[in-house]
């Protein structure tokens, strides 16, 4: 009783959307609000596949999986990329857990069967502890799909059982930045989960083109596009009560900037940001710590996701971990020269991206496998 539509998106899906994050997995980043904006104002073209359960006499939806239509020049071939537009960080499907085992497998079908979507599909930061990957897997070897596994990590995440560390020579350092720094002024953090966060939202993103990011041209201010989108962004979201942008001050000057995401029971903890003249006090873990415990003991947040990576300062102040997989798939019924393009493509760019931290860091190098 499972039917699958695929189409752009639109903000009407708003209440189906409310009514099933209740009951399944999360991820703010599937979010129709957001998938809209980034839709309307051709940041990404977005298609939407949704799963609908027709058999209690009305349709009610049991799943939601976005995609954008991604080509890398004229004469590359169109791949569907999983993250639905840039500067999303999590890819995995928001399904009912009663109906995983039927969506998952009719989403598949429905890009197969599509005259118009790609049948390459780049599934980048996906969760591999969702019960939908385990179906998604399945599902691929039943169907004879092609599939490379591109890649494994683990994510810093944080819950009431796995939270911040409360030992160790952070912990300690983190006590000692705390101190110096509320000698420094009155210092308090402000996190207000209100409809309209405009301007907290503009001093994230003054602190972060003033620093490191603004520096290297990777700040959202130094691309006027991704800035507007990150705008509307927050702004679609906040209005719903789903964005917050938590300041930490001193002498009510914001020095550090969290924006936070929240879906379901869980709270993403964005993109944070700092004024490069408090460095020395570690701003940004400073907020970050506060922030996490404050979320986890609220009445309706149960985890933090970090959307980062390992070797983020959140692994620093995090005990827990979620594993996260790479993969990419082909859904088509035959062989195909843009998967092994795209495979080709992927590699090339981690080793580009391995020789780039090389270089930075300025460490021998070592083998791309040694590092993993």
């Amino acid at each position: 009783m499972i039917s699958v539509n695929i189409c752009p998106p639109t903000p009407d899906l708003a209440a189906p959307w409310d009514d099933l994050v209740r009951r399944a997995s999360s991820n703010v980043f599937m979010n129709p609000v957001v998938l809209s904006a980034a839709n309307e104002s051709g940041f990404a073209d977005v298609r939407v596949l949704l799963a609908w359960n027709d058999g209690a006499g009305f349709k009610k939806l049991v799943g939601i999986w976005a995609f954008q239509v991604r080509k890398i020049s004229p004469m590359w071939p169109l791949v569907l990329e999983a993250l639905p537009y840039n500067y999303a960080f999590l890819s995995s499907p928001v399904v009912d857990p009663a109906f995983v085992r039927d969506v998952i497998p009719g989403f598949l079908s429905a890009i197969r069967d599509s005259r118009s979507l790609p049948k390459v599909i780049s599934l980048k930061s996906l969760d591999a502890e969702e019960e939908s990957f385990a179906t998604l897997i399945e599902t691929l070897n039943e169907q004879g799909c092609a599939c490379l596994r591109m890649s494994d990590s683990t994510r810093p995440f944080a819950t009431p059982d796995a939270g911040v560390k409360r030992s160790g020579s952070t912990r300690k350092k983190l006590r000692q930045d705390w101190n110096r720094l509320s000698a420094a002024g009155s210092v308090d953090i402000v996190n207000l989960r209100a409809p309209d966060t405009r301007e907290a939202f503009e001093t994230f993103l003054e602190l972060e083109a003033a620093g490191w990011k603004g520096a290297r041209g990777t700040a959202l201010l130094c691309r006027p596009a991704d800035a507007a989108f990150a705008r509307k962004m927050i702004a679609a979201l906040a209005e719903r009560g789903d964005a917050s942008v938590a300041l930490l001050r001193v002498d009510g000057r914001a020095i550090a900037a969290q924006v936070l995401m929240y879906c379901g029971a869980t709270a993403y903890t964005w993109k944070t940001a700092f004024d490069p003249d408090y460095a020395k006090y570690s701003p940004g873990m400073l907020l970050i710590d506060r922030i996490t415990d404050d979320l986890l003991t609220s009445a309706d947040i149960e985890a933090v996701n970090s959307c980062s990576y390992e070797g983020s300062f959140m692994a620093q102040l995090w005990v827990g971990r979620r594993r996260m997989a790479d993969l990419l798939v082909n859904v088509g019924r035959d062989r195909s020269l843009a998967f092994s393009l795209e495979a080709a493509r992927q590699r090339g760019y981690e080793q580009l991206r391995w020789f780039r931290d090389q270089v930075r860091s300025w460490s021998v190098p070592a083998s791309p496998k040694a590092r993993k």
